[in-house]
């Protein structure tokens, strides 16, 4: 795992290879970030929340160009654990991890806490995937001109939904964009 641009920029690490997570590829997350910086300055006090944040890769991606703040949630111990001791080499304090399930996370928010950026990569055959935006929207995550960003596998398709902006594809990569 590589971060790409920013204050870490070309940093590498290298995730155990006992993880289940699914890393965004570099291509994928190169090209959305690309497009995330015509759409949003991370470095105007920007919050944002990384949902099954799986190694961490979103979340130093987003306080390496500047982020005010990243919540970044995962369930499983191991990952959660890679996640805090990437955070620590780099002296991170600007993250907070939280082990946890996505969906009490959500449903537990009650609009309390609002973002302006929220990721989702969750796994691509999670039954529930198809509801987050719903989720997303229904509980307040996300601030008025947030942007809520959805990755997904290609049988998934949001263009319906009353959120929906757009849809990006980078080889088996899905960026579904809502606001």
């Amino acid at each position: 795992m590589r971060v790409i641009s920013g204050i870490y920029k070309r940093r590498h690490f290298d995730i155990p290879r006992n993880f289940k997570a699914r890393p965004t590829t570099d291509f994928a997350k190169e090209n959305l970030f690309n497009v995330l910086s015509n759409r949003i300055d991370f470095e105007d006090s920007i919050r944002a929340l990384d949902l099954f944040a799986g190694t961490g890769s979103i979340s130093i991606e987003l306080l390496s160009r500047g982020c005010e703040q990243v919540v970044s949630i995962e369930k499983d111990r191991d990952h959660f654990a890679f996640i805090c001791k990437v955070m620590k080499e780099l002296k991170i304090e600007k993250c907070i991890p939280i082990r946890g399930d996505v969906f009490k996370y959500i449903t537990s928010n009650g609009g309390r806490d609002t973002f302006d950026f929220i990721f989702a990569d969750p796994p691509y055959a999670l039954a529930e995937l198809e509801i987050l935006p719903d989720l997303i929207f229904e509980h307040g995550l996300l601030k008025e001109q947030g942007l809520f960003v959805l990755e997904h596998g290609k049988n998934n398709h949001f263009e319906s939904h009353p959120h929906f902006q757009e849809r990006r594809v980078y080889g088996s990569v899905n960026f579904s964009f809502f606001q």
